[in-house]
């Protein structure tokens, strides 16, 4: 006889408030946890092999017709399948407009030994980003390019801030993501031969004229300061985005694109 779900209806339920506390990052690193919500995150998850502990759902909320095979598909993945009203999954929701499904998943963590380059790595490097949309965008854009791993350096935003995980549309679960000090990524880069190409305003190298082809790591700064001086001092090459206007900089999110893709296209002559 099939176990059905258990019912949540009060706001006031203990799991509906730890998962309201689980937006939280300092209570999300100390239960080892973060969540997932929306359709498309969940698949891409379940898609990736990562197995939800819990899984809330709130048919009130559904969108389409294939929630109930993805519940299915996290159920057979060993979650916890849990149904909400549609006023406690509102409580629980991140988005203005849910789509009834919310997952919560264990944390990880990748070292920098863990990656496994082939010889000529392509590696996105950002440093001390600070809007949790704009990683999300960042990762994004690493997957789109193709990139083989993100490694975020003197992380000011967690990789597991809801903001992050929904802004990249799952891709979180698809790129290796590295999280790491600057020195040790800088060691790292130079042990393995690869070339540290960093962005910055300051200097009158255009990117489209640097070789951006081979063993490559671009590295971008946070939006309000662009990269410390320690990336300034230890790359092998400074190249700048032409600014025409009277802005003196771009989104750290629309400079990522623009800068590998023109990677992407040298590497793809």
């Amino acid at each position: 006889m099939a176990i059905l779900p258990e019912k949540i209806t009060s706001l006031q339920n203990p799991r509906i408030k730890q998962l309201v506390k689980l937006r939280d990052r300092r209570e999300r690193d100390d239960a080892g946890l973060f969540l997932i919500e929306g359709y498309r995150e969940i698949r891409r998850a379940l898609e990736k092999g990562v197995r939800p502990k819990e899984l809330y759902f709130s048919p009130g909320w559904f969108l389409g017709e294939n929630e109930p095979a993805l519940i299915d598909q996290a159920k057979q993945a060993g979650a916890q399948l849990f149904e909400l009203s549609k006023d406690a999954f509102a409580k629980v929701a991140y988005r203005e407009r849910p789509d009834g499904l919310l997952a919560v998943a264990t944390q990880w963590k990748h070292a920098l030994t863990d990656l496994r380059l082939g010889p000529h790595p392509f590696l996105l490097v950002v440093e001390s980003i600070e809007k949790p949309g704009n990683l999300g965008t960042i990762l994004r854009s690493a997957d789109a390019a193709g990139c083989d791993a993100v490694i975020v350096c003197d992380a000011v935003t967690d990789i597991f801030n809801p903001n992050v995980v929904r802004a990249s549309t799952g891709v979180l679960f698809s790129v290796p993501i590295i999280v790491a000090e600057s020195a040790a990524v800088q060691a790292f880069l130079v042990e393995k031969g690869i070339r540290i190409v960093a962005t910055t305003p300051d200097t009158p190298n255009l990117y489209t004229k640097a070789d951006l082809r081979g063993a490559l790591a671009i590295v971008m700064g946070s939006e309000q300061y662009g990269l410390s001086p320690f990336w300034l001092k230890e790359s092998n090459l400074l190249v700048r985005i032409p600014m025409a206007g009277q802005a003196d900089s771009l989104n750290v999110a629309m400079a990522t694109i623009i800068t590998l893709f023109e990677a992407v296209r040298q590497r793809n002559c």
